[in-house]
């Protein structure tokens, strides 16, 4: 056989190579009919972790770090803070502070079990009134509170010689800050304004 005609039998074969991986869908480069991603195609494994990273910072931001601006304080009236922090709060604040979660399965496992909160006020005052960007004159009221939390501290450590460490009398203390505004002064909320009267 010639060097041309194995060089032609040699080009034949590399084409028809090309079109039936190009026409089986299986090989991304070469696809002609509809739109390709190229190699974002290849699908890549995400940790479940990371995607509850995230549902977990929205969950945070939208409950938790935003200050709710209430109306003026009535003069004779009662002073109080808003509701004292949720079991879901304290929890996770005491996750950020000490986590358990993201453990490996089989070789390492840190649980929380049989959990006690006790919450208590340990202060409760309110600022002389200042000027906030973009709120305008306002008063914070702070309340601060100390959140003790009893559990039962279970780690399962499966490698090199499998046992269990079980704290029956773990206790955790957190202090959580509550801060809200109170507007100063005669307030427009613009309820009930309608149009002007002629």
């Amino acid at each position: 056989m010639s060097r041309s005609k194995q060089f032609t039998m040699a080009t034949i074969a590399t084409l028809f190579a090309i079109t039936s991986l190009s026409t089986t869908g299986c090989f991304w480069g070469l696809t002609s009919l509809g739109p390709s991603l190229g190699p974002f195609a290849v699908p890549v494994p995400v940790s479940p972790l990371l995607s509850k990273k995230k549902e977990d910072a929205f969950w945070q931001h939208e409950r938790y770090d935003r200050v709710p601006i209430l109306g003026p304080i009535q003069s004779g009236g009662e002073i109080a803070a808003l509701d004292p922090p949720s079991d879901d709060e304290v929890m996770r604040a005491l996750e950020k502070a000490r986590p358990v979660q993201g453990g490996i399965p089989f070789l390492h496992e840190h649980s929380r079990n049989n959990v006690r909160i006790v919450k208590e006020k340990i202060a409760d005052y309110i600022d002389p009134p200042r000027v906030y960007p973009m709120i305008g004159p306002a008063q914070q009221h702070h309340a601060h509170y100390k959140c003790t939390i009893y559990y039962e501290d279970v780690r399962r450590i499966g490698w090199p010689v499998p046992h269990t460490l079980r704290d029956e009398d773990a206790r955790e203390v957190i202090y959580v800050d509550h801060n809200h505004l109170h507007m100063v002064g005669n307030v427009d909320t613009g309820e009930g304004a309608g149009p002007p009267v002629q």
